[in-house]
């Protein structure tokens, strides 16, 4: 990951735009730069991931007018050739060399034609504005608020604009800035059309199309690792890498000391695919000490999204620390498109799509944001083949129909694409699984509940939680999460829409805790 900011005209005070930036140095650890337009800053912290020379290093400079990009553009190389062919000459091996030569030639219309994940601030020299963007999905996160003059302010994180604007909030996803408005150039979760196609053509579709996704990703300078809970989707994604890469791949789990539900799975299938796995694990003492650094690092109160976080975030830190690895991938996105347990309640089809629209649309508030964040504090680069733009577009497209959980087992259309070719032990392939966070050990959840518990009398939690008008908490975790949230983002809680929780509205549904723990259909899940 890199970090971007652009504040979008005069700065009142240099010295703290530089404290802000610094914020999110650990984003790009291996340079920094900030250039004056002349009608403001653009600044940029590099992880150096595809053109490792100072050549790639940004901002890009191009006939007066400049880019900073935090992005990864897959396929990059067949553009530039064209791009070449134009006249434009490049000076470094980067793929975000590419974003102003396309912006030459395409204008706010390139965006729509990137294969990418992506952040961008552009100032076009020629009519001196600027212009942002931000990815389908919004992998690659982007924030925005404005000064008490107005100017608009563009950064990676929440955490950079804090004290430099009233109001921070999330930049849309597939949207861009241009002329002091929002545009929508791709709505990702709206299918304009409902594809037919029948159960075998759709399965088979879904595995070439997933395949591609992770082959791409997979393109990299710097070395690249896996992180693998024994679940389906970190699985196939290591099961499919592991056959396209020539020497074994580095795959990494977490679990609690005490009751790692997935680490005998995630060894199970790191021997199945002939992996280099390393297992990490973690204490009640090192979740509770680490609680307060999440929620920080995160920017978020979100009960599912700071449970789910604490082991990625110290897995993230063993790798960080133990190894050279600066490339992850990652499972995320599957359970939004392809159903998790509580969608087996949706009581229509209609109903299914509609909720998956809404969770995509929403991703980036929650998951995403939790696999960019534990990822890139500790300086590496998250990719997510589930995200692939085209994978998700067909998916979405898929009759809802087929999606739902009229099988006997969820995500039925995912299993039965790699069934039978041996790609994962059927032990594997067709599991029930437990939550991220319940999965590294149900005691960890239960410590955390513990811990909020013995922190409020029942008077202090009623009082505490009546202060918060929005996104009030509904217990004392999320009394305890809020609070500390409030410590870094004060007043900022509405950068986040609401708890990711299952649908309330849906029979069988209306739990008070999220995870599918709660849900009468868990079963054996994570047994």
């Amino acid at each position: 990951m890199c970090s971007i900011f652009g504040y979008c005209g005069a700065v009142p005070d240099r010295a703290a735009f530089d404290e802000a930036f610094d914020a999110t140095r650990s984003r790009g650890p291996d340079d920094s730069r900030v250039i004056d337009t002349g009608k403001g800053l653009l600044g940029f912290h590099r992880l150096s991931i595809m053109g490792l020379h100072p050549e790639g290093m940004q901002p890009f400079e191009l006939d007066g007018s400049y880019a900073i990009c935090n992005g990864e553009f897959y396929g990059f190389a067949k553009e530039r050739e064209k791009l070449k062919e134009k006249g434009y000459t490049f000076e470094s091996d980067s793929d975000c060399e590419i974003l102003l030569p396309m912006y030459f030639e395409y204008g706010v219309e390139m965006f729509a034609k990137l294969d990418a994940e992506f952040a961008c601030v552009i100032y076009d020299g020629k009519t001196g504005e600027f212009i942002a963007a931000r990815d389908p999905i919004g992998i690659r996160p982007l924030y925005y608020g404005y000064d008490k003059n107005g100017t608009i302010l563009f950064a990676s994180e929440p955490k950079n604009l804090v004290g430099l604007t009233e109001k921070i909030l999330p930049f849309p996803p597939g949207h861009y800035y241009k002329g002091g408005k929002f545009v929508c150039y791709c709505d990702i979760a709206h299918a304009k059309e409902v594809c037919h196609d029948d159960l075998e053509t759709a399965c088979k579709t879904i595995r070439e199309k997933l395949i591609a996704g992770v082959e791409k990703r997979l393109v990299a300078d710097a070395k690249v690792g896996f992180l693998l809970s024994g679940g389906l989707d970190s699985s196939l994604v290591c099961a499919i890498a592991a056959r396209k890469s020539a020497k074994p791949i580095k795959t990494f789990a977490i679990g609690m000391s005490e009751d790692a539900i997935d680490l005998k799975y995630a060894r199970q299938v790191a021997d199945f695919i002939g992996a280099d796995h390393t297992e990490v694990y973690m204490t009640p003492d090192d979740v509770l000490g680490a609680l307060e650094d999440v929620v920080r690092l995160l920017g978020t109160y979100d009960i599912t999204t700071i449970r789910a976080s604490m082991g990625m975030y110290l897995v993230c830190k063993a790798i960080h620390e133990d190894t050279d690895i600066r490339v992850l991938l990652t499972g995320e996105i599957s359970d939004e498109l392809f159903g998790y347990k509580y969608t087996d309640f949706a009581p229509s089809a209609q109903e299914f799509q509609k909720e998956a629209e809404k969770r995509i649309h929403e991703l980036h508030m929650y998951d995403v944001l939790r696999a960019d964040r534990c990822i890139s504090v500790n300086s590496l680069e998250a990719r997510v083949p589930f995200g692939d733009l085209d994978f998700v577009k067909y998916v979405m497209s898929l009759d809802p129909a087929m999606k739902m959980n009229t099988y006997g087992k969820g995500k039925y259309l995912l299993r039965h694409a790699f069934e039978g070719l041996g790609y994962l032990p059927d032990s594997i392939l067709w599991r029930e699984k437990a939550a991220f966070s319940d999965a590294v050990g149900h005691s960890m959840v239960d410590d955390l509940k513990q811990y909020a518990e013995t922190s409020y009398t029942d008077k202090e939690f009623a009082e505490r939680s009546a202060q918060y008008s929005f996104a009030r908490p509904f217990t004392k975790e999320a009394l305890l999460y809020r609070e500390i949230f409030e410590t870094y983002y004060p007043g900022q809680a509405e950068m986040i829409v609401d708890f990711w929780m299952p649908n309330k509205n849906w029979k069988g549904c209306n739990v008070n805790d999220p995870s599918a723990r709660a849900l009468s259909n868990y079963g054996d899940s994570g047994k």
